[in-house]
């Protein structure tokens, strides 16, 4: 199960999963493209693997790793929580 966790002003959308039993959280990036649909991006923490990266630019993908590195540990706490809208005390 993917939970959301933010979109940002140009609709790009951050998801990320439940915690896996390795302790790891898929978190996934979307944003809509006029010519090519969507252009994605995964994140595996707490490892920051970065795979499937398409028709991001490198700047993109540099500012969004900014926003992953500094929401981390709310995304691992939420992962464990049923996503924002389930954790208690937020």
């Amino acid at each position: 199960m993917m939970y959301p966790y933010l979109t940002l002003d140009d609709e790009t959308e951050i998801v990320h999963s439940e915690m896996n039993t390795d302790n790891s959280v898929k978190v996934y990036i979307e944003k809509p493209d006029e010519n090519d649909g969507f252009h994605c991006a995964t994140c595996l923490l707490p490892d920051y693997e970065w795979k499937d990266i398409f028709g991001f630019s490198d700047t993109e993908i540099e500012k969004y790793k900014k926003i992953i590195e500094n929401n981390a540990h709310l995304i691992l706490e939420l992962s464990q929580n049923g996503g924002f809208d389930n954790a208690a005390g937020f």
